[in-house]
């Protein structure tokens, strides 16, 4: 099997722990590609979901043995933890071998640009919702992808390609839209505040990137609903690539530029 090398790779939201983990494709992912730098940018392990219902099958503790492998072999983890996986922020500051665990990290790329990576969760204090709001939206949510699973398993049964019921219906729900805006225009004040050309986050299970203002957001997306990563090439060019069992990439090197 051929690796597809890459210069950095930047993962999130992979909620090892609980049933909405598409463990299969992260695993063949992570298999079938290698880098010098790998981000873990939050929500890597679903501590929320095991201390409600425990599930954790041996393909999930195989992830963990694969990233393991990999920094023994060289690659340099930083491990950026999340609001599912916030009780590893205890660990902050702490270096394990070449796992590094951090709230934050400014990468630059390999043609100079700077960008803040953090997993985003932050930002929901700045975003107006109501705590109501976000009560009845989780409660949906755990239901949308109860049902992302049934639909999941359908298509493996009848030999049809991943489909996502939750990223189908995210993108035709107004208030989803909503909420996905105010965040990334919270993420992008954070970038300009510190003065760095854009930003890499997760949290919102929303793949995505654009360009607005002069500065770049970067959204690696999810391993519950859309199977994707956020990659970087030797020559700096960042691309978002959706794994499927036939990958496919869509390079970022020119972004979409968004005058709102």
């Amino acid at each position: 099997m051929n690796e597809i090398a890459y210069t950095t790779v930047w993962l999130s939201d992979v909620h090892l722990g609980s049933r909405a983990c598409r463990v299969r494709m992260l695993l063949d992912f992570l298999r079938r590609t290698g880098c010098e730098t790998l981000y873990l940018v939050g929500d890597i392990i679903d501590l929320e979901s095991l201390r409600t219902s425990f599930f954790w099958p041996p393909s999930h503790t195989e992830v963990l043995r694969v990233l393991l492998k990999k920094s023994r072999e060289g690659t340099r983890i930083i491990y950026i933890p999340g609001n599912h996986d916030e009780d590893m922020r205890a660990l902050i500051g702490l270096t394990f071998g070449n796992i590094e665990v951090r709230s934050r990290h400014v990468h630059t790329t390999r043609d100079g640009r700077r960008l803040l990576v953090l997993h985003g969760d932050e930002f929901d204090a700045v975003i107006k919702h109501s705590v109501l709001g976000r009560i009845v939206g989780s409660a949906a949510y755990r239901g949308l992808l109860a049902l992302n699973r049934l639909v999941h398993w359908l298509h493996e049964t009848m030999g049809r390609p991943y489909w996502s019921l939750a990223q189908h219906v995210k993108t035709r729900s107004g208030k989803a839209q909503h909420y996905i805006e105010s965040f990334r225009q919270a993420s992008l004040r954070a970038a300009r505040a510190e003065n760095l050309d854009g930003i890499v986050c997760g949290h919102i299970h929303k793949a995505d990137v654009l360009e607005r203002d002069g500065l770049l957001y970067y959204n690696d997306g999810d391993w519950v609903e859309s199977c994707t990563a956020l990659v970087e090439r030797q020559s700096g060019v960042l691309e978002l690539v959706t794994w499927r069992s036939q990958v496919a990439t869509a390079p970022l090197g020119q972004p979409i530029r968004d005058a709102a």
